[in-house]
């Protein structure tokens, strides 16, 4: 198989009338199809359950997105032996065919990039770049790891030994858990299925309840191009019945998750015992999210940094993983370098993603909403509130873009991951000391160093200890095949998605010699 190489999907300009257009039909469209109920699916069949799980419009918290049904163990049985059932032929299917068809996927992400864009608006309350920016990421995904398989036969480069035919290669490990949050629901669930089924592997796919709907239209694409029955099976519902039946069971090989802390310890924790009738010890990746920092010393340009801040702290509301909710500002600029991020931050317009203009959206839910106030009114006995601190008036879960000054590096809300528009503004007495206030928390998934001074940049790059280094731009828009992400400590594995040895997670070595 021959394919260009690879170039990461280029992003819209809705300043363009003929984008804005299209994408506001998509709206139109996808709006019309919020409120249906989706079926589990189950070695190839839909599968009905007594209970349902749903999302909603995080901007309207009344209007159903979807209705999904819910599993429970009996189902988890019957995903795991459709798996296993599916993975012999599946596993022996040539590699460059499982390529192919993620290439196929990968042009029908881009036929429906409007609409899967419009749906994540709905569902998770993106606005709509952030929207349109993760569905050209699916893209880069499936095109990356479709390439990455191919180039997996090269990788068989042992020294020969007299006497014997010698071979070293990959096998798939079998039937795995992928557990994928609500913040990336096409992206990220993408990544790591997709990258799984292209190694040979059969999945199990539990989405977040909250996003749902758009897993449930991500597996319907897959299944429509060909996928024998069991190779995909889809189990929505709630994460304590079939998260741990799933990350328990004995016949799971592996576990993918992406979400908080306190749930990816959880597995991490629960996979590690052997069961009855377990052969292997489970392979498990997890990225839990991360405290990360925007450094800046007195060389920077401010102007430069102010704008990366606002853009790594309230992009998507906060809700990244990668999200700079702390400012380390060396003290002679911190209140010139504050007083621009301000400006800046004035200028976020905030409301329903389904208005072009929003900037900023809604959190995802109420309990999300709750959590941001509570670190909020935390934040008030431990800083100075610059800006924001309250919700924004309307049904929708709206919080204002919050900034608190005068925080100390050991401050709750500069320690622990809110995932929400608030930051967390710390003074430096100088450089190194800002760069020891970055590596101060248990995280250490993204940084940013802004310097103009390439002595101090070489010294960010050695003793910033994060798995994504960034100087001189913000903390978060990584780029599949050209930033491999993923992070240090608590923020997970660091199994590197979108890198060139992710797939080697989901492959087990095997040498092979034959005396002549």
């Amino acid at each position: 198989m021959i394919i260009p190489p690879f170039r990461n999907e280029p992003s819209l300009d809705f300043s363009k009338a003929a984008n804005r257009s299209d994408f506001a039909a998509a709206l139109r469209l996808v709006h019309d199809r919020l409120g249906r109920s989706y079926p589990l699916l189950i070695g190839g069949s839909e599968v009905g359950t007594d209970s349902w799980v749903e999302s909603f419009n995080p901007a309207h918290p009344g209007e159903l997105v979807g209705r999904h049904a819910a599993a429970g163990r009996e189902q988890v049985e019957l995903a795991v032996a459709a798996g296993w059932a599916a993975f012999e032929e599946w596993s022996r299917t040539p590699l460059a065919q499982r390529a192919e068809l993620l290439l196929r996927a990968a042009q029908v992400i881009r036929r429906r990039r409007h609409e899967l864009g419009a749906l994540m608006v709905y569902e998770v309350g993106k606005p709509w770049d952030e929207a349109d920016g993760e569905a050209a990421e699916a893209v880069d995904l499936m095109e990356w790891y479709a390439r990455q398989a191919l180039e997996l036969p090269a990788r068989d480069r042992m020294a020969p030994n007299p006497g014997e035919i010698t071979q070293f290669r990959y096998l798939p490990l079998g039937v795995g858990a992928v557990i994928s949050p609500w913040n990336f629901p096409l992206a990220l669930t993408t990544g790591m299925m997709t990258a799984a089924l292209v190694a040979g592997n059969c999945v199990i796919l539990k989405p977040a309840e909250t996003a749902s709907t758009t897993a449930a239209w991500l597996v319907e694409i897959l299944s429509d191009l060909g996928l024998p029955p069991g190779v995909i099976n889809l189990l929505s519902g709630r994460g304590e019945v079939v998260g741990e039946a799933l990350v328990d069971h004995p016949q799971i090989r592996f576990v993918a998750f992406t979400g908080s802390r306190e749930v990816g310890v959880r597995i991490y924790q629960r996979a590690s015992v052997v069961h009855p009738g377990q052969r292997w010890l489970k392979r498990v990746q997890l990225e839990m999210g991360g405290k990360n920092a925007v450094v800046v010393d007195e060389t920077a340009d401010l102007d430069l940094a102010a704008q990366e801040i606002a853009l790594s702290a309230f992009g998507f509301q906060g809700q990244k993983c990668s999200a700079g909710s702390r400012a380390v500002v060396v003290g002679s600029v911190y209140d010139d370098l504050v007083g621009r991020v301000l400006e800046r931050t004035e200028r976020i317009r905030c409301g329903d993603p389904v208005d072009p203009e929003v900037t900023l959206g809604p959190v995802i839910d109420g309990d999300a909403e709750e959590k941001i106030l509570d670190y909020i009114q935390i934040g008030r006995g431990e800083g100075d509130l610059l800006r924001g601190g309250g919700r924004v008036s309307g049904e929708g879960r709206f919080i204002e873009p919050t900034i608190f000054g005068g925080v100390a590096p050991d401050a709750r809300i500069a320690q622990e991951e809110i995932f929400g528009p608030v930051l967390a503004v710390i003074r430096a007495r100088d450089f190194e000391d800002g760069i020891r206030i970055a590596n101060s928390t248990d995280y250490g998934l993204t940084g940013s160093y802004f310097s103009r001074d390439p002595e101090r940049l070489a010294f960010a790059r050695d003793h910033l200890h994060v798995g994504n280094l960034y100087l001189n731009r913000r903390s978060t828009g990584a780029l599949m095949g050209v930033h491999p992400f993923g992070g240090f400590n608590m923020s997970g594995t660091d199994t590197k998605a979108g890198g060139p040895d992710y797939l080697l997670f989901f492959l087990q070595g095997q040498s092979v010699a034959e005396r002549l």
